[in-house]
């Protein structure tokens, strides 16, 4: 009898660890590195043009951990280049910008591992004026792995905005 109880235990807990481990493995994790140019024809960047997203991006993804570098034009049309690293693991990223602004960031990872969310809060301090804009960025990539597709949703103290930006992979 206690040989018997045994097996029904030990059969419980083997058949517990089993089925736990489907629901917490990503099967598979989507690698958006590479250098991303705009292709303004194909995005939806409003009123703003090709000023509304960087003209080309360098991904560097790590594990959970994506570093980017965003290259594009400045509303004063100077090149403007930002680089910042968002971690994976649902802590805060801090980067100064270069406009006397900080820019919290958390990257959070789709439960399938395809697609990522950045949730970012910018602070901006400038010529005496303090705003602050929160920007919700989905990201996605096609299923060849050759077009980047970036659904931004940004408050300001302007109004809602909504961007879609799309790259390709060069």
């Amino acid at each position: 009898m206690i040989t018997s109880t045994s097996k029904k235990i030990l059969l419980l807990f083997i058949s517990a660890a089993f089925l736990f481990s489907f629901s917490t493995t990503k099967a598979y994790q989507t690698n958006f590195s590479g250098t991303w140019a705009l292709n303004e024809s194909k995005s939806e960047l409003g009123q703003f043009g090709g000023r509304a997203a960087p003209s080309k991006m360098t991904v560097d993804q790590k594990g959970n951990d994506v570093t980017f570098t965003r290259t594009g034009t400045s509303p004063d049309g100077n090149s403007v280049s930002t680089t910042e690293t968002i971690t994976g693991d649902g802590k805060v990223s801090e980067t100064t910008l270069s406009n006397a602004g900080k820019k919290s960031s958390t990257l959070k990872w789709a439960a399938d591992g395809t697609t990522f969310t950045i949730n970012s809060t910018i602070s901006i301090d400038a010529n005496g004026q303090a705003f602050t804009v929160t920007v919700v960025e989905n990201w996605s990539l096609s299923a060849d792995g050759k077009t980047l597709t970036l659904d931004d949703a940004l408050t300001t103290p302007q109004g809602d905005i909504n961007i879609k930006a799309v790259y390709d992979k060069q």
